[in-house]
């Protein structure tokens, strides 16, 4: 006689960790290294970051935690900060050090001719992202098509800088400069086009951003000490390198509900908002109960309606 046995759910691996990490990261991983660390570091059962940094480059990669992951989209097109070297005199085929040079120029450009054609990039302007960048043409990655050795035709794009810097002149073939930028600015673009707007040719040697939204260069911690900090810090408060998921949402009005309301939202269930003591709002809103979380709402003639719920389990 066989007994039969009803099959057991499966649990997610992990703990259910949520927060922020500010991730100071260093020349060589990959982001999704970066992500794939400290998931593990933190036992987290989810994980994932806000925007790309390549190898070559170092700094800020913020890393969402849990049900953080719901907030990452506010991340994403939020300004970010760039300090990076303009090594003049090589051009190399992918803007920046790694790779093989393409063309040369024996001008190196003045500290007044740079301060000179600044302003020129500053504001909205156009710009044509690298083919080695992760922007689909024709329903494939761009670097893909250049890898394959295709020409790869990249269409001009608006991107806005709002600050641009001169820092410093290591030396005749290199300038250190500083930026803020909107989304989707490519800094091997910038640093192409202003060698050339000087009247020769260049790449970007060095590049660390320092500025990701809400999150700040002197917030982040490097990659290896946070790994081995991982393991005391299983919960938001228990240290500082890991922030509430409501981090990334300093922008959004935050509503008090009641407990009742509170329910209703993370059911899915939308929440009237009537009488003379109704909030003037418009746009997103992130509802609270006793200062935790609830859910990120959509503030619709009157009602908060529930865009993503917090399962924070309070």
């Amino acid at each position: 006689m066989t007994t039969r046995t009803e099959p057991m759910s499966r649990r997610k691996k992990g703990e259910a960790v949520s927060g922020w990490v500010v991730v100071d990261k260093p020349l060589g991983p990959t982001s999704s290294d970066v992500v794939n660390r400290i998931r593990r570091a933190f036992n987290a059962q989810k994980a994932g970051h806000a925007g790309t940094l390549d190898p070559l480059a170092t700094g800020i990669l913020p890393v969402a935690l849990g049900e953080a992951t719901k907030t990452v989209p506010f991340i994403i097109d939020a300004i970010k900060g760039y300090r990076f070297t303009i090594r003049f005199g090589e051009a190399t085929l992918t803007h920046d050090a790694e790779g093989e040079v393409t063309e040369t120029s024996a001008h190196r450009p003045s500290d007044a001719e740079i301060e000179a054609v600044l302003p020129a990039f500053t504001g909205e302007i156009e710009q044509v992202p690298p083919a080695f960048s992760a922007i689909k043409v024709d329903g494939e990655r761009a670097y893909a098509r250049a890898r394959a050795g295709e020409e790869v035709v990249m269409k001009p794009r608006p991107v806005t800088i709002h600050e641009i810097v001169l820092l410093a002149r290591p030396d005749a073939d290199h300038a250190e400069l500083e930026i803020l930028c909107s989304k989707g600015t490519y800094v091997r673009s910038l640093a192409r086009d202003l060698a050339l707007a000087l009247g020769t040719v260049g790449h970007v040697s060095a590049l660390r951003r320092t500025r990701h939204g809400p999150f700040r260069e002197e917030a982040a911690i490097p990659l290896d000490k946070l790994c081995a900090l991982g393991h005391i810090a299983p919960a938001p408060g228990s240290g500082t390198h890991l922030l509430p998921l409501e981090t990334a949402l300093d922008d959004i009005p935050a509503l008090a509900v009641s407990g009742e309301d509170a329910a209703r939202l993370r059911k899915g269930q939308g929440v009237l908002l009537r009488g003379r003591d109704a909030p003037i709002l418009s746009g997103s809103v992130l509802a609270t109960h006793r200062g935790d979380p609830v859910a990120l709402t959509e503030y619709r003639k009157g009602e908060l309606c529930p865009v993503r719920v917090f399962n924070l389990g309070s």
